[in-house]
């Protein structure tokens, strides 16, 4: 009995020392400021020079562009499992409904003779190939660089670091295939990417990852986008916290980029932190990346250094935008 006692207080004890680590690691989490300044709203992007821009254009060798961006379609892969909005897509004119309803008022001949089609379509900001704003992930209530959403967010969305603000994004991009690394078509499950693999492929696949460079990352998991959505949205391969950390602080890239959901893997093995990876990269260092890229062409071509040209939608307040990624071989 004496014994059960102690193995009692011991478990509360560890307990409680679990908790209070867990609770002191939370609070140690905060918000990051930018070295760029109180008004900065824009993160690392920051890094970008219009010098750099024209030595990597005067690089260009070849009229060859690669389209990294995904189609949008009714019934695409997309977050609804968290009760977000499916992409939808009607026809709000046809020309055969032009010409019953007359909607122009310019009746039926006129109508006959000029075929009139529109559409319109809603979805979720983070469908498709798109870029995360700053305030997308924030940490007790504050956002990069100290915003807090008591002060910002109203309810036309953040009136700072917003989808509007992100500039077109324009640098070195490099691609590190991890599947040509490991022989395989495709990362498996909720595979991790550790460190030590990352540097490997690196290695083999003989990239130098500069300061200022857009790193993508192929798992290959677009092999199911088109063809098998409940595999695709039920595979979670991505970076470890650990390789994300490294491309940031040792190797000072300017934004990252995968073909998965969510860059980072899922689910997250961090019990404290659902998404450490976005917390991590946005709000802590004012990262923007760039989930959903299309890399099954260049990895095809081996193409594994180019220019790299990505324009935003100016969605006001949005935590996300749609995003255009184009590659050029250097």
């Amino acid at each position: 009995m004496k014994t059960s006692k102690r193995n009692s207080r011991m478990r509360a004890l560890v307990s409680a020392f679990l908790l209070t680590a867990a609770t002191a690691t939370a609070q140690t989490e905060q918000a990051g400021k930018s070295p760029w300044g109180a008004a900065d709203e824009i993160g690392t992007l920051n890094m970008m020079s219009e010098s750099n821009n024209l030595a990597l254009f005067s690089k260009i060798r070849t009229g060859k562009v690669y389209d990294l961006g995904v189609e949008y379609f009714t019934g695409m892969p997309s977050f609804t499992a968290l009760g977000d909005p499916p992409y939808l897509f009607w026809l709000t004119h046809t020309p055969r409904g032009t010409v019953v309803g007359d909607h122009t008022h310019l009746g039926a001949e006129m109508n006959n003779k000029v075929s009139y089609t529109g559409d319109a379509i809603s979805m979720y900001t983070h469908t498709g190939t798109h870029i995360d704003a700053l305030n997308h992930f924030g940490l007790h209530g504050k956002i990069w660089n100290g915003y807090a959403a008591d002060e910002h967010l109203g309810d036309r969305g953040w009136d700072k670091a917003g989808a509007e603000k992100i500039p077109p994004i324009i640098g070195r991009g490099v691609l590190i295939d991890m599947p040509a690394y490991k022989g395989i078509d495709v990362l498996p499950g909720n595979y991790v990417i550790s460190l030590d693999e990352l540097q490997q492929a690196i290695k083999a696949q003989h990239l130098q990852i500069n300061k200022g460079d857009i790193v993508l990352i192929r798992t290959g998991l677009m092999k199911y986008f088109y063809s098998d959505k409940e595999k695709f949205m039920n595979s979670g391969p991505g970076m470890s916290m650990e390789a994300i950390k490294w491309l940031v602080e040792q190797k000072g890239v300017m934004t990252l980029g995968a073909d998965n959901l969510s860059l980072e893997a899922l689910p997250s093995k961090d019990s404290s932190n659902w998404l450490p990876g976005h917390t991590y990269l946005l709000a802590q260092k004012g990262s923007m990346f760039i989930e959903l890229v299309y890399l099954e062409d260049l990895a095809a071509a081996k193409v594994h250094e180019f220019l790299f040209i990505g324009l935003p939608l100016k969605l006001r307040g949005a935590s996300a935008s749609p995003f255009r990624p184009l590659a050029i071989p250097l």
